[in-house]
């Protein structure tokens, strides 16, 4: 996998919250219009619907779930992107990860730490 990060001077949790956070996701994705949960909460196993700047919806699954710390999924049966966050000094360390074969996507996964970061600081800010 190619992997981009992103120091962040904010909590860990922070980042978390909106790495996990559905409704955050059309914020700080450049390639997401919204996205659903079929039900339940954000898990492993957990599915729902990505939809893409175009307005198509695609079928999602989390494969991979490591509260606090890691997740990954499947886009309509294809490996996706992962995600992470671990605490750092002075705040946090997020990274995202793309499939060997889709090194293209990295600066849009640099643009999505960018704006993850940019949200985590105004959060904090606000609290």
């Amino acid at each position: 996998m190619w992997t981009v990060s992103r120091r962040i001077p904010a909590p860990a949790d922070t980042v978390w919250q909106l790495l996990t956070d559905l409704d955050a996701w059309p914020m700080w994705g450049p390639t997401v219009a919204g996205a659903e949960l079929a039900s339940g909460g954000f898990e492993l196993g957990a599915a729902g619907r990505v939809w893409t700047p175009v307005g198509v919806p695609l079928p999602f699954t989390i494969t991979e779930f490591d509260p606090g710390r890691t997740w990954a999924w499947r886009v309509a049966g294809v490996p996706a992107t992962r995600h992470g966050v671990e605490p750092a000094p002075g705040g946090c360390r997020a990274w995202m990860s793309a499939p060997v074969w889709a090194p293209a996507y990295l600066p849009v996964l640099a643009v999505a730490l960018h704006r993850i970061g940019d949200m985590a600081v105004d959060s904090g800010a606000k609290g």
